[in-house]
């Protein structure tokens, strides 16, 4: 098992290694001035440009600036953001944990309410059900995130009131304690609602798929005819053997998550990382870009190598395949 998770561990630095050197790259195919970016509209005397230039490394060769920046994102330094003045570091840790909670909330709900949806609509005797089901969980799945955040912040928000329609607090409150929480727990609400229903809808797919796989095998055939009832049956043998292809995608689940906040923390005007991407490339800060994109990618091997360690301790296979022989 060490040897797995050293191999995953080995793979996740080779690909974060390639993200970077691939979005340096990309980034410096952008036209546009990076030192008029940097001051705004007003002219930029020469004495200013080459301090600027020399200050970010601008003069360099390309390759210089690139192993230059590599060294720093390996020293956690990921730059300097001209736009924010402040280091590109402490931007993305006061950023990043609100994407978090959005996304995390939002995934972890999706996935325990997909996987229900899945298994009952397999499991489920009635075929209007499993009809029913399925229909919903399709229109579900075919609906732009965006888009269900602007249709329930219209039913919700304008239409009934009941929740805000953007940010993460009130711009002023006298609110302490739970009633703090309690207060911003409410600008969670809509955005977390609509990831919740994206994950949801991927999740029952693959749960249901599985789910109606599992129940043609042999084995379950035999715990019919052992005597189990139906209810033993799913949670003894169903669960936990169709499962498994759903933590497979798992990962890339909570890397469209992650992805996905770009679009609906705009809709939401929610402060976090996506909305900082928009941010960043609107006023052409290529050093928050690229801490944006490496702070995302690391999530997103690191979501992958804990999946990769549930699937092991759910299937001993992979344990036993694992072992040093």
């Amino acid at each position: 098992m060490v040897r797995h998770i050293a191999g995953h561990a080995a793979q996740a630095l080779l690909l974060l290694v390639g993200v970077v050197i691939a979005i340096f790259c990309l980034l410096q195919l952008i036209p546009g001035d990076p030192v008029q970016a940097m001051v705004g509209d007003m002219p930029v005397p020469p004495a200013l440009r080459a301090a600027l230039e020399q200050r970010f490394h601008l003069n360099e060769p390309f390759l210089d600036r690139l192993f230059g920046y590599l060294s720093n994102v390996v020293h956690g330094d990921l730059g300097y953001s001209m736009n924010y003045r402040r280091p590109v570091i402490d931007i993305l840790a006061e950023r990043f944990p609100r994407t978090l909670l959005l996304a995390g909330a939002g995934y972890g709900f999706g996935i325990l309410i997909g996987i229900a949806i899945g298994i009952h609509s397999a499991v489920t005797p009635h075929r209007s059900v499993d009809r029913g089901w399925s229909g919903l969980v399709l229109i579900g799945y075919a609906m732009p995130t965006f888009w269900v955040g602007q249709l329930l912040v219209i039913v919700f928000s304008i239409q009934l009131g009941w929740l805000p329609t953007q940010g993460m607090g009130p711009m002023i409150s006298r609110a302490e304690g739970v009633d703090w929480l309690l207060e911003r727990a409410t600008y969670l609400v809509l955005p977390v609602a609509t990831y919740t229903i994206l994950e949801t809808t991927r999740v029952a797919r693959f749960m249901r798929a599985s789910v109606a796989e599992t129940l043609e095998q042999g084995y379950i055939v035999t715990a019919r005819q052992k005597g189990l009832s139906r209810h033993e049956i799913i949670r003894g043998h169903v669960v936990r053997n169709s499962i498994l292809p759903v933590i497979t995608v798992m990962g890339y689940s909570f890397g469209t998550a992650m992805g996905g906040a770009v679009l609906l923390e705009t809709v939401f005007s929610y402060p976090g990382v996506g909305s900082l991407m928009v941010e960043a490339v609107r006023a052409r800060d290529t050093q928050v870009i690229v801490g944006v994109v490496i702070l995302i990618a690391c999530s997103v091997v690191v979501m992958n190598i804990v999946v990769d360690l549930l699937y092991a301790w759910l299937d001993p296979r992979i344990r036993v395949a694992a072992a040093p022989r």
